[in-house]
């Protein structure tokens, strides 16, 4: 099986050259997430799966990729539930987290950093305004508390 800090720097590496809406690194939100995960008492699973939680669907890493990695089937699965595909409603991705043990917490931690304010206050006001009620929706989905800082 594949180490924490395996993961972290094949996500790295999967990432490298991307950046987020703000123009960041990307692999920061990653490591935010990760680290939200942790200090939400998350477990190894969970935290390599927020290091891989865009991966597949910003395709930096196939499906197939994880599919055969060195990874829990508990890590794929909630990759996998976190994995939006095109087209497809809110509604189902919200079912499909809540379906899959572990990943509504990894998903917590994602909305919660990208609904930060200090990230959303360096964005165009419309593009902030669209992505603060995207992201309040979806917390509303999972049934999830406002927003916290981390």
């Amino acid at each position: 099986m594949l180490s924490l800090t395996e993961v972290e720097s094949l996500a790295r590496a999967a990432h490298a050259g991307q950046t987020d809406k703000a123009g960041e690194p990307y692999a920061g939100h990653l490591h935010a997430v990760a680290e939200g995960v942790r200090r939400r008492g998350g477990d190894a699973d969970q935290i390599a799966a927020a290091w891989l939680h865009d991966a597949v669907e910003d395709d930096a890493l196939t499906e197939r990729w994880l599919r055969e990695a060195a990874l829990s089937r508990r890590t794929k699965d909630i990759v996998l539930a976190l994995t939006k595909r095109p087209g497809e409603a809110p509604e189902a991705y919200a079912d499909r987290i809540l379906a899959t043990p572990g990943a509504r917490l990894v998903k917590e931690a994602d909305l919660a950093h990208n609904a930060d304010p200090a990230r959303l206050a360096v964005l165009d006001p419309a593009t902030g305004a669209r992505l603060t009620a995207k992201y309040a929706r979806m917390r509303a989905l999972l049934g999830l508390d406002a927003p916290d800082a981390g």
